[in-house]
């Protein structure tokens, strides 16, 4: 998304330290949780647009045969259905919203969906050495012009993109591209590489909606339900005794 060619460029507002401010409660309004790609609608899933540019992920054949694997198994395999942390960039567009606070050194993303919070550095340091395995990874940010870029590494290879079983490998690189279109809107694009999964690297963009009326609330997360039918089914026993004692 972009403004119209006849409408000037946004400037958004600035904080006391000269950075564009992006604060505020954010959520991304579109079908990407379920797909990123075109998708139809089926049982627990809504139609959607994709997000993907020209709506082609380059997966290796041998990559592509584990993503239509994962898709039929999604309801078991999916990290999501065991309460995992969603990884980046999944959490930012899963059906929740989110709170973005900005310091001078870091900006923090504070998202409802399983009390996530992801800090991006902006102190200049680079990553750390080594590969390590984060369910987040580890962003480093800077910002140029208007417009803050992002660069992450350091991912384990636990987590997906959507409930379709789009993957990556532990080589997974990203880079954030968040430009403020608008008071109440923020374009957010995200480039993809991973040598070991994909042909070559890939984008998607969407837009971040601010709605300071939805503000994040309490989130538990019941892997599988069980967690809850297991406290209902104690709940049933106990009202059971408890009428069969009366009677």
């Amino acid at each position: 998304a972009q403004a119209p060619a006849n409408m000037p460029p946004y400037t958004p507002p600035k904080l006391a330290n000269g950075q564009p401010d992006i604060s505020g409660i954010w959520q991304v309004l579109d079908t990407a949780a379920w797909d990123l790609q075109d998708h139809g609608a089926s049982l627990g899933v809504p139609a959607g647009r994709g997000v993907v540019v020209d709506n082609e992920i380059p997966y290796k054949p041998e990559a592509l045969a584990k993503k239509r694997e994962n898709e039929v198994n999604r309801a078991t395999r999916d990290p999501e259905s065991k309460c995992y942390l969603s990884g980046v960039p999944r959490i930012t567009f899963m059906p929740f919203p989110f709170q973005i606070v900005q310091q001078a050194d870091k900006v923090n993303i504070l998202y409802e969906y399983n009390h996530t919070i992801r800090q991006i550095y902006m102190n200049g340091n680079p990553h750390p050495p080594g590969h390590i395995d984060w369910w987040m990874g580890d962003s480093r940010g800077r910002w140029d012009g208007d417009t803050l870029v992002v660069d992450n590494v350091h991912f384990n290879n636990e987590t997906w993109f959507d409930r379709a079983g789009n993957f990556h490998s532990e080589q997974l690189h990203l880079v954030e591209r968040f430009t403020p279109l608008g008071p109440d809107t923020v374009e957010w694009a995200v480039t993809f590489e991973d040598p070991h999964t994909w042909a070559k690297p890939w984008t998607f963009a969407m837009n971040l909606t601010q709605d300071a009326s939805q503000p994040p609330f309490e989130y538990a997360c019941h892997e599988g339900n069980y967690g809850l039918r297991n406290m209902l089914t104690a709940a049933q026993a106990e009202e059971a005794a408890t009428a069969k004692a009366g009677t």
